[in-house]
């Protein structure tokens, strides 16, 4: 018997006409966060969660709605994983639509949920807390489609890094903020080298995502693997194993951040590509004393410059070139890192979430709202 594929059960989301909230006057200071469903180890759910704890130690109170729930099938179970595993967020969670809250703000946190926050009703002020250009994770067709309108919604942006918010303002007419990166300093700091006579070159190795440019990735270190034959490389980030690898490598794998930042103190330069949105993972691996290189591009440079990291063009000849040449010069190397170190410590979550504020201060005044509905 032939299986039936459901189009309209998976791309649900899309067809949500009316989210009503509570009929209580909604307080100010209150946000309504919806987001995708997660698994443990998230990237785009840490910085949500982050930015949700600092929030609520600056008197923001928070309310979490997971559109679509596919891992989680209560509120209690996926309030437990946040807590255990992300932060200890006083924020209730919701799974569906049912019960919700009153509150000033509502924010979309991927293309996926911005359909059902464009269907809430009433005058709550609508947000758009935008990681990354998500219409380029797919190839042209229903999905790039959907995440494309939904910049179209007219919801105000706080976007992760000046380049999103100057391409969303420019090409959609979005009102935007920008906020910057932080480091968890606790976490991402140099640890003691083992074995410092091995050179040694970390590669940020995601196959299941695309913009960071696994394929690519592996050519470049091929290419540095034949031109310096004693170089070691440690790939993390995923399971690799079923991948052909003709050089020398340690496949680590997914591993923790605390085991992710030894890593990084353990090597002289790193590779990190993005392709779309700046990863995190470059100031992190700063923050540890490791150089980074990088492809250029508008994505990347709103924060990364030549004088923290080495930015080239996404050739495989120009990035290849760029490890060699900082794993043969050990001045050039040392003075990089130790660059891009003491500017990973300038930068701090604490200063993203007071930014993340001004961006709810701005929306308050910049979106026209009745007062109807609103406590005094």
């Amino acid at each position: 018997m032939l299986k039936s594929r459901n189009v309209f059960a998976t791309y649900d989301f899309v067809r949500v006409e009316r989210v009503q909230l509570a009929p209580q006057a909604a307080r100010p200071n209150t946000l309504l966060w919806f987001i995708p469903d997660f698994n443990i180890g998230s990237g785009g759910h840490q910085t949500i969660f982050r930015t949700i704890w600092h929030l609520e130690r600056m008197g923001w109170e928070s309310g979490i709605v997971i559109v679509s729930p596919s891992v989680h099938a209560t509120a209690e179970a996926a309030h437990h994983d946040i807590c255990a595993h992300f932060f200890p967020l006083k924020a209730k969670v919701y799974v569906g639509f049912e019960g919700l809250p009153n509150c000033e703000f509502v924010i979309a946190t991927g293309w996926q949920t911005a359909y059902p926050v464009r269907a809430v009703v009433g005058p709550v002020k609508k947000l758009y807390f935008v990681q990354d250009f998500e219409p380029s994770f797919y190839p042209t067709g229903t999905e790039s489609v959907l995440a494309d309108n939904t910049y179209h919604f007219g919801f105000f942006g706080i976007t992760a890094g000046g380049w999103l918010a100057r391409k969303l303002k420019a090409e959609y007419g979005m009102q935007t903020h920008p906020i910057s990166f932080g480091v968890d300093h606790e976490l991402y700091r140099q640890r003691p080298r083992r074995e410092p006579h091995i050179k040694r070159v970390f590669f940020y190795a995601r196959p299941p995502t695309p913009r960071r440019a696994f394929e690519f990735g592996l050519l470049v270190l091929e290419a540095v693997s034949r031109k310096l034959p004693d170089t070691q490389f440690i790939l993390a980030g995923w399971d690799v194993g079923d991948y052909h690898i003709p050089f020398p490598h340690l496949a680590a794998g997914v591993i923790t951040p605390e085991e992710l930042a030894d890593v990084f103190s353990q090597c002289d330069a790193a590779l990190v590509m993005s392709l779309t949105n700046l990863s995190l993972m470059p100031l992190e691996v700063m923050a540890a004393g490791c150089a980074v290189v990088s492809n250029r591009g508008e994505c990347v440079e709103w924060l990364l410059h030549d004088d923290v990291a080495l930015l080239t063009d996404p050739t495989l000849e120009a990035l290849s070139d760029a490890l060699c040449r900082l794993l043969q010069n050990d001045a050039e190397r040392q003075a990089l890192a130790s660059r891009g170190q003491e500017f990973a410590r300038q930068q701090h979550w604490q200063a993203s979430a007071e930014a993340f504020e001004q961006g709810l201060l701005a929306a308050r005044k910049a979106i026209p709202a009745s007062t109807e509905g609103m406590a005094p």
